[in-house]
């Protein structure tokens, strides 16, 4: 951690480019404008000495004239040097966005699984936006901040070095003070501050997601106990930071403002043993510039805070471009079948104490549907995320026509998978583009052949624009059924030879999942499947069943040989039908 702090500033220019050099014209710029920014103030006590030594109006002008020039010169080459590093900022923060969205992208699809999307968003958006402040106006700041303090030092000895030690003094002080302040305890605030933020963002996205259960059930922000617990742990850090700030954020606005307080008494002093007019203009000059000194204390206590928000954005970032990508073969293989294999697997998930499949084998030839199921927790998902490479196996391997799924292109090896979740995720896009994402090229024809195909035409039919409606737009939802079987039909569009099915009819009322099961028939049709299912109805003709438990198979074979066997799939199987029979007395009495 220590190294990435001393490098944070050069690995964000890094993602500069060829702005980088844009960068360093601004700083210098900057540099340069902060020299001059003090000129006027020596402009000031040769006024002083002129009014007070030389006699009034003598010169006055010409010094006045002069004060104004160097001001404006500074500004004018702040405004340019802040050009220069707000146009490089913007296309470093884009560098950076468009160097973690690669990285990303190159990344298991499991990894989205397991991180918030609102998290995701925050540690690439926001972590990225923080560097634009810094290069854009910190930086800039950062070069003026090291080349005043010298000269600002260089001035106040140069009248009267008994004035400027005093002005010194206060300025030392300060530092203590925000040192003390920034040090110690606090000195991790800011990625405690920064995972806080990342934690409520992550939440506040689940949370708003969630706001259709809330309503329907009546319930409160208690209910979504994560959500509240993240904004009230955020509340607390803030707060208590703020608290233990009091007594060293009082004494650093204190001495950077106390110098005038010394300089009276000083004068009065000075004044009393020797030339009074020329400790006159010494004040003067010492009165106006000590303001100037706490600025340049202001702007090293604004550095120190840019630098660690550079730290933390990269550190941040870090999580992400640290990720392992999914490694991609360079002599790739290509299946002869859709058959699928899982030779001695095991996967254990990142953090896991345990596998989550172990030593798991099983074959599903083409054309066969193999079923999964099993306790919740047992491996089923899983088992079916290993074939498209959501994760990679710990140990063994998953073969797809005879060929190590890790020794395929992953672009051919998504073309042989359509996955079907349980937690049907829809665009806000029309309906054919929904239907369209499995397959860009696809005519209009032929999505609406795999809408049919998967008994969406009432669907279609009560929407306003048909297939071109919008869904999430002017209260045009989809029930979860009704979202299932739009997934369906993607699926049936892409025509893939691997069906992976995870509770497909999991959200689906009876009707629905009447239809979701018509839409199975075409999706399936000579297709090898593997289907994931807690409803035991839905399975009783595959041509082999797998029940999972713990990571490891504990049972296997068709239907009825799973019955005669008396074993857990036979359990399952009754307290199913025991379910089932209740329902229905249920529904008869009322």
């Amino acid at each position: 951690m220590k190294e990435k702090k001393q490098n944070s500033l050069s690995r964000i220019l890094a993602y500069a480019g060829g702005y980088k050099r844009l960068t360093q014209w601004g700083c210098v710029l900057s540099a340069v404008s902060a020299v001059l920014g003090l000129v006027p103030y020596l402009c000031v006590w040769w006024v002083a000495r002129v009014i007070l030594v030389d006699g009034a109006g003598i010169g006055l002008a010409q010094w006045g004239f002069l004060a104004v020039g160097f001001a404006a010169g500074s500004i004018l080459l702040y405004f340019a040097a802040l050009m220069c590093t707000h146009i490089a900022a913007f296309r470093t923060a884009r560098n950076m966005r468009k160097a973690a969205m690669t990285h990303v992208l190159s990344l298991p699809l499991g990894f989205f699984s397991g991180n918030q999307s609102g998290r995701l968003r925050k540690l690439i958006d926001d972590n990225a936006g923080l560097t634009e402040d810094l290069l854009a106006h910190k930086l800039p700041d950062l070069a003026a901040t090291v080349v005043t303090p010298v000269a600002g030092i260089i001035m106040l000895f140069l009248f009267d070095w008994r004035m400027g030690l005093l002005c010194l003094l206060t300025m030392g002080l300060a530092l203590i003070s925000m040192c003390l302040m920034m040090g110690g305890k606090n000195a991790g605030f800011f990625h405690r501050y920064q995972q806080e933020i990342e934690r409520m963002s992550g939440e506040a996205v689940e949370y708003v997601r969630g706001i259709p259960v809330v309503k329907m059930f009546q319930q409160t922000v208690y209910s979504f106990k994560a959500f509240y617990a993240a904004i009230q742990d955020y509340s607390h850090l803030a707060s208590q930071y703020a608290m233990s700030c009091r007594v060293g954020q009082t004494c650093f606005l204190t001495c950077i403002n106390g110098a005038f307080a010394l300089l009276i008494p000083a004068v009065l002093f000075l004044a009393a043993e020797g030339d009074i007019r020329a400790t006159l203009i010494h004040f003067i000059f010492y009165a106006l510039f000590a303001p100037a000194c706490g600025q340049m204390i202001n702007r090293i206590m604004y550095m120190s805070e840019a630098i660690m928000e550079a730290d933390e954005a990269i550190g941040r970032l870090d999580e992400i471009l640290e990720r392992t990508p999914m490694e991609e073969t360079s002599d790739p293989k290509h299946p002869e079948s859709a058959e699928v294999t899982f030779e001695h697997v095991t996967f254990t998930y990142p953090g896991a104490a345990r596998p989550a499949l172990d030593d798991v084998s099983f074959q599903v030839h083409t054309g066969q549907v193999v079923a999964l199921v099993g306790p919740s927790g047992g491996g089923k998902t899983t088992a079916a995320s290993l074939i498209p490479r959501f994760w990679d196996v710990e140990s063994g391997c998953v073969r797809i026509g005879g060929v190590d799924v890790q020794e395929m292109d992953s672009a051919a090896l998504m073309k042989q998978v359509a996955f079907v979740f349980q937690d049907t995720r829809l665009f806000k896009q029309s309906i054919l583009e929904n239907i369209r994402a499995a397959r860009p090229d696809a005519t209009r024809q032929q999505v609406l052949a795999a809408a049919r195909a998967a008994q969406c035409d009432d669907i279609l039919a009560k929407l306003p624009k048909g297939l071109d409606t919008v869904v999430g737009t002017k209260g045009v939802y989809l029930s979860g059924g009704e979202a299932q079987r739009i997934a369906l039909a993607r699926a049936i569009l892409k025509d893939a030879p691997i069906i992976a099915l995870d509770e497909a009819t999991a959200f689906a009322d009876p009707e629905n999942e009447h239809q979701i099961q018509k839409a199975f028939e075409a999706l399936t049709r000579d297709k090898t499947v593997l289907m994931i299912a807690h409803r035991l109805s839905t399975v009783q003709n595959a041509d082999q069943i797998l029940v999972l438990a713990d990571g490891k198979i504990a049972e296997r074979g068709t239907h009825s040989e799973l019955l005669e066997k008396q074993g857990v799939y036979a359990r399952m199987w009754e307290d199913y039908r025991r379910s089932a029979q209740w329902k229905v007395g249920k529904e008869a009495a009322e």
